[in-house]
């Protein structure tokens, strides 16, 4: 079990969902939480509602020189959890330029940013906990997924570079791959999603892997296999399988 007592954590993206969720549960270990997003309204109700040491900064992390500013408003930090995302269903044959490049803006790019912003200082000091949020979308490209899922994928390949690169050092980098959340994210989807999750449940599987040493977490487990075992389908199958109907 990690000590949080006393810890500083910046978690960007925690206005609501499972970002929301994390930083209580950061929260009533006892840490100190610095929560970001867009809306300074919903981050001042969220910093009013939790139960310990809390501040907010609003920050749109599509904009470089306003997340660099962040960070160093933010000060010395223990650890940094990147949860921003935004989602639009959309099919290749519905491409809808706006929607794909804010996908890759915020769900890519944003960690990236904020990953940069925090990086150096983390280094200096020889210590540091970056946590970064993938999906199960993102281990292969889905039908209907053109933005979303090529974003995913190269955040978590941006976990698994820092990873190579840390892994002999102090600084801890995890990366953690959710299925279906119950959001306003996924009430845009229009099909069955199994094993969906309230955000509340979400949340904690989440702090649990952030209290371990282990590198990735999947989950929910059982949906988590079929995405894996995927990456090991020759293409004929996959597409056969997951391709469009």
């Amino acid at each position: 079990m990690r000590e949080w007592q006393g810890k500083r954590y910046w978690l960007v993206g925690a206005s609501e969902g499972l970002g929301r969720e994390v930083a209580f549960c950061l929260s009533r270990a006892g840490a100190e939480v610095i929560v970001s997003a867009r809306s300074e309204e919903r981050l001042k109700e969220l910093v009013a509602a939790l139960p310990g040491k809390a501040s907010y900064i609003a920050v749109d992390v599509t904009d470089r020189a306003a997340v660099e500013a962040a960070a160093k408003q933010a000060g010395a930090l223990d650890g940094v959890v990147y949860l921003a995302g935004v989602y639009w269903p959309m099919a290749a044959t519905e491409w809808d330029n706006e929607k794909a490049d804010m996908m890759g803006e915020v769900n890519f790019l944003g960690g990236s940013r904020v990953v940069g912003a925090v990086i150096g200082d983390m280094v200096a000091r020889g210590e540091g906990h970056i946590v970064l949020t993938g999906s199960l979308s993102g281990f292969r490209g889905l039908p209907g997924a053109i933005g979303y899922s090529a974003s995913k994928a190269g955040l978590m390949a941006l976990a698994e570079s820092m990873q190579a690169d840390l892994h002999k050092s102090n600084i801890q980098v995890q990366v953690i791959n959710p299925g279906f959340i119950k959001t306003r994210l996924t009430e845009k989807n229009n099909f069955n999603m199994p094993f969906i999750m309230e955000p509340e449940a979400a949340a904690r599987v989440f702090f649990e892997h952030m209290n371990d040493s282990a590198f990735k977490k999947s989950f929910p487990m059982v949906f988590s296999w079929v995405f894996r075992v995927s990456q090991f389908m020759p293409d004929w199958m996959y597409y056969r399988l997951f391709g469009a109907k």
